[in-house]
């Protein structure tokens, strides 16, 4: 971070203003990725011996964690960015040994890049029985319709592939109405519409609006079962939260240091900002917020390690909850001791807010995760 990464952030906000497609990554994200795999540090996120780094969640946490001190960087410079993680452990878990050669390796190598396509315009996604997008069987293929947005990454010109979730019977049960499919993104019938934009930021990749129109996919593209999309995402998106968490505490430490800095550096009324009792107040408790959070990030890593994602399904719905909130209150008063700077992009904190404030909707917002807790805990009694 502190030789490649952090002196990379310059270069990639200056080549990313003259790429044709402002959605791609700039040459420095390439350089960086050569040399991370020079150290070894590639698809740490990855618990398969066969296709990762084989670390637990434990061991994961602390490196994740600093990698979202540069989220928008250092994540992809070393293959653990979402969506892609996610799509990667849902291949190696739940895909067959042509689906893994086809994409997962190709993935696993930083080659091309992939989205995940569930939630829609339509309807409120934050409850996944109101997916509308159908899957339907016609002989040896299935015929996706329907449409997608927040399918992050599908405007680069490297996202080559989409796990799309969608109706494959809609009269069984909620939990068994979907599936999920890999449909490539140069299939006819799939039509990319646009991007939408996070607080006015367009992120490397995009987050795209995709209309799946009658596209046609072979029978062996359907991920796991019929009926099994509810299961692959309950799967997916446990460890995919608990990441967004890590990287969390790290953009909340991040945030720290550049607040502690900024208040020991200005000189306002007659002495350091430091020497401001509200300000002191403000540096203790960001430093007891973020050690809470990381406990429980670490907790929950742990958990998740030991008895898995549906034992430890109440400390992750709590960590969604506390890590996005932990960051974005340190951001806030690093923002404020910053003044115009905080505001602005010639620091890094406006664009970490907008990243942690999207945390509290994206992956489930806060309300289910706290109904989540809340009805588990009482289910106890």
């Amino acid at each position: 971070m502190e030789d490649s990464v952090y002196p990379a952030e310059r270069a990639y906000d200056e080549q990313h203003a003259g790429l044709d497609n402002p959605y791609d990554a700039p040459p420095v994200v390439d350089d960086l990725k050569t040399e991370a795999r020079s150290r070894g540090l590639w698809n740490l996120f990855m618990q398969h011996d066969e296709w990762g780094a084989g670390l637990s969640n434990i061991d994961y946490a602390p490196l994740a964690e600093i990698m979202g001190r540069s989220v928008w960087i250092a994540p992809e410079a070393t293959n653990c960015a979402a969506p892609d993680t996610g799509n990667m452990e849902v291949i190696a878990d739940f895909g067959t040994p042509e689906q893994q050669q086809r994409w997962l390796v190709p993935l696993l190598d930083g080659r091309i890049r992939s989205c995940f396509s569930m939630t829609e315009p339509a309807v409120a996604s934050s409850d996944p029985r109101n997916l509308e997008t159908t899957i339907e069987r016609d002989g040896e293929e299935f015929v996706v319709s329907g449409w997608k947005w927040w399918s992050t990454g599908a405007m680069g010109s490297t996202c080559e592939i989409a796990i799309v979730m969608g109706i494959t019977d809609r009269d069984t049960d909620p939990k068994s109405r979907y599936s999920m499919i890999l449909v490539p993104l140069d299939t006819p019938g799939v039509d990319v519409v646009r991007s939408t934009s996070v607080f006015g930021y367009h992120e490397r990749g995009g987050h795209g609006v995709i209309h799946y129109d009658g596209v046609r996919v072979p029978a062996s593209n359907l991920i796991a079962g019929e009926g099994d999309g509810y299961m692959i995402a309950q799967a997916r998106l446990g460890p995919g939260r608990i990441h967004h968490c890590m990287r969390s505490i790290g953009m909340a430490e991040r945030a720290f240091d550049l607040m502690v800095e900024r208040a020991k550096s200005r000189v306002a009324f007659g002495g350091p900002v430091a020497d401001q009792g509200v300000v002191r107040d403000w540096i203790a408790e960001a430093r007891w917020r973020i050690e809470q959070a990381r406990l429980l990030v670490l907790k929950t890593a742990w958990l998740i390690d030991t008895i898995g994602n549906r034992a430890a399904r109440t400390e992750i719905s709590a960590i969604k909850v506390v890590a996005p909130q932990t960051a974005l209150w340190v951001l806030d008063k690093a923002i404020q001791v910053h003044g115009g700077l905080g505001v602005s992009d010639d620091a890094p904190l406006a664009r970490m807010w907008a990243l942690a404030r999207t945390l509290r909707i994206a992956d489930g917002p806060d309300e289910v995760h706290n109904m989540v807790v809340a009805r588990r805990e009482l289910g106890r009694y």
